[in-house]
């Protein structure tokens, strides 16, 4: 069911070309899916047809399945500097406070000359290759710290509410 669950979603198609027994008709049915399944054996497949019958379809509350952050909407931190969450000439730091950059209207940093993206200018101070700027670089608000991907979750709510 895990990759039936990983690889679809409810309504789609499932096909099992070598469908034996039925197991994945049974995964499909208590998941939501459709499917397909071939058997050429009359007896497997009467099988399978007996044990698919049998079962009952999951309750909508087991079938949601709880949000990563790669299924949350895409936000640029150019968008989170449109909406004034983050201001061009704000200083972000990172969380022990020794490297800072300067946001730009264009919603990219600046490090002295050097010029990219949170990510480009993080891994750039650090001398690392990749970096996740949105948890690297913190506004400064009084005398808290805060990871810029607060602000990146505060523009999601904003989406969610708006589609609402």
């Amino acid at each position: 069911m895990r990759v039936m669950l990983a690889a679809s979603n409810a309504g789609d198609l499932v096909l099992d070309p070598f469908f034996g027994s039925g197991t994945t008709g049974v995964a499909a049915r208590r998941l939501r899916r459709s499917y397909i399944g071939i058997e050429r054996d009359p007896a497997y497949a009467e099988a399978a047809r007996r044990r698919i019958d049998a079962v009952e379809p999951l309750p909508d509350q087991a079938l949601a399945i709880a949000p990563t952050r790669r299924s949350e909407p895409r936000v640029a931190f150019s968008s989170v500097v449109e909406a004034g969450l983050a201001r061009p000439g704000e200083r972000l730091v990172d969380a022990g406070r020794r490297f800072s950059a300067l946001v730009r209207a264009d919603g990219a940093l600046a490090v002295g000359p050097a010029v990219g993206s949170i990510h480009k200018i993080g891994a750039l101070v650090q001398g690392l290759p990749a970096c996740n700027g949105w948890t690297f670089w913190h506004t400064e608000r009084g005398d808290r710290l805060a990871p810029i991907d607060d602000l990146r979750a505060t523009m999601r709510a904003a989406m969610r509410e708006a589609a609402e």
